[in-house]
């Protein structure tokens, strides 16, 4: 090609919507003369899921998305760029843009493993293949790259989590961030800045911010490295993380990266790089481990997506395993609308409604409520929480619900939790349940856990009418009548917030990620 025309790349961005730590971004920049960094509004993100047809994108999603958008492409312009906006299908995209510019050497993209993004990869790919284009990719999703996993192939992947921990620990080392130039390729000349398209353009009313989430943040990438900064430099909140992550109110009891992380805001090599140096300068204890910990889980469950591919998503899950799944609407919307009569179950699915966000703690109760009492097709929980989840990631939250379900890659993995021991464990005073169920708030205590259990003077008394003013319960599990009795009094001890002394990182008792859904073996 001549001198007369410039070399030009087009970075497809998707899931690393971040400048920092940018591989994509990095080598187009070494590599062309102008840089083209694209997002692509998908129509097919924005339609019903696969299975049961809820809405794709919820409104929190969808608000945070946006943030994340606008404060890309503020950031690219403040380095001498632009993010370049299409509504429509990225490999149309991509093909409009190779004939108009007629000087693109190469598409550049970071790397997916699931179905959906496999086939927009593989659509974009044909795209340069017809024109002459370079199709160039890049892994950038996970603390360690899939290049120096210590198996020989992905299918050598070992099905027990700790089996891969360990491994990886041992033999392993995360690659350093990149550093980025202080200004980047300009974009060629002629291309149009669109605007951000809003809420109303996808056919959404704004969410409106409830003042009770645990998630008041904003998307993009200086917010994201706004709140490491605060979690770890300002409040020094992430020396006692391991204490407080099973914590249902306020923003601080948790890391809270999940978000950024699941749309690539933030590195998570930039996460680790940061705790190691606080590790260095301040202290290194187990709660600086566990956030590594679950930096890895949340890698480890990218890697079974791309051990096991479709498989992920299937009824039977990894292990081809049979359960007679039931598809009951009513208890399903019982469920999803926080109307099931158990009151730990109904409080967080009301939060994750109002706000996209739920905590870890919440996540595994509400899982197992809908897999082990209510024997829902675990893939309406799957799907709903796609629907409504900030934080939505497709490899976690198939991976954890698999795991919710039994049906995963581990099959030890098959537990049932107790609503009311976790009630009562987590939110020993109510104060939660309160804060989202407030036509109980006049129950006091952890009586507010079990309703039912009450004297009607009782319930009378805290104007509560069983099956008028909040529901019976759905159903009955028998172990719940062990802990009805062991309820704290009014005023008494505070919800427990670990496990104590026994709960270690070198036991990994947790087997969960504080980035997207945990799991617990204190049922």
């Amino acid at each position: 090609m001549g001198s007369s025309s410039p070399r030009v790349i087009i970075c497809l961005l998707r899931n690393d919507l971040r400048i920092h730590d940018n591989e994509v971004l990095l080598w187009a920049h070494r590599n062309a003369d102008h840089v083209v960094p694209l997002y692509c509004f998908d129509p097919r993100h924005y339609v019903g899921t696969h299975h049961y047809s809820f809405p794709k994108t919820g409104p929190c999603r969808l608000k945070f998305l946006l943030e994340s958008i606008k404060e890309l492409r503020r950031g690219l312009k403040e380095k001498g760029s632009n993010l370049l906006l299409r509504r429509g299908k990225p490999e149309d995209a991509v093909e409009e843009l190779v004939t108009r510019l007629g000087s693109v050497t190469a598409v550049a993209l970071q790397q997916e493993v699931t179905k959906e993004e496999l086939d927009v990869e593989n659509a974009v790919k044909q795209v340069c293949s017809r024109h002459g284009v370079q199709f160039q990719t890049f892994w950038g999703s996970t603390l360690y790259h899939r290049d120096d996993l210590p198996f020989r192939h992905i299918s050598r992947l070992p099905d027990v989590y700790t089996q891969f921990r360990k491994a990886v620990e041992a033999q392993c080392q995360a690659r350093p961030t990149l550093q980025m130039p202080d200004r980047l390729k300009p974009l060629p000349d002629g291309l149009e800045e669109e605007g951000i398209p809003t809420q109303g353009d996808f056919g959404q009313e704004n969410p409106v911010t409830d003042p009770r989430s645990a998630f008041p943040c904003a998307g993009g990438e200086t917010q994201a490295l706004q709140r490491l900064q605060y979690y770890f430099w300002d409040a020094n909140l992430v020396a006692s993380y391991k204490d407080t992550r099973n914590g249902l109110i306020g923003a601080d009891y948790s890391t809270k990266f999940a978000p950024w992380l699941a749309l690539g805001c933030i590195s998570p090599r930039y996460i680790y790089e940061q705790i190691k140096k606080y590790e260095r300068e301040r202290t290194a204890n187990q709660s600086t481990y566990w956030v590594v910990f679950e930096l890895l889980w949340r890698d480890y469950f990218r890697f079974v997506a791309l051990k096991y591919g479709r498989r992920i998503f299937f009824l039977r899950g990894l292990q081809d395993t049979s359960v007679l799944w039931k598809t009951d609407p009513k208890l399903f919307d019982a469920w999803k609308e926080g109307r099931t009569g158990v009151p730990f179950v109904d409080a967080n699915m009301r939060e994750l409604a109002a706000t996209g966000f739920m905590s870890n703690r919440g996540r595994q109760n509400v899982a197992s409520f809908l897999t082990k009492d209510l024997w829902i097709d675990w893939r309406m929980g799957a799907e709903w929480f796609e629907y409504l989840l900030v934080d939505y990631d497709v490899c976690s939250n198939y991976g954890n619900w698999l795991y919710s379900a039994g049906v995963g890659n581990d099959p030890r993995e098959n537990r049932k939790f107790n609503m009311i021991k976790q009630g009562l464990d987590y939110d020993g005073n109510g104060d939660y349940v309160r804060m989202w169920v407030p036509e109980l708030r006049n129950i006091k205590g952890g009586d507010v856990h079990t309703p039912w259990a009450l004297s009607n003077a009782s319930l009378v008394h805290a104007g509560v009418t069983l099956g008028e003013t909040y529901p019976l319960p759905i159903v009955m599990a028998p172990e719940w009548s062990r802990h009805i009795n062991q309820k704290p009094a009014s005023g008494g001890t505070p919800p427990r917030r670990g496990r104590g002394p026994s709960h270690t990182p070198k036991q990994h008792r947790n087997r969960g990620i504080d980035f997207y859904f945990s799991r617990n073996k204190d049922v």
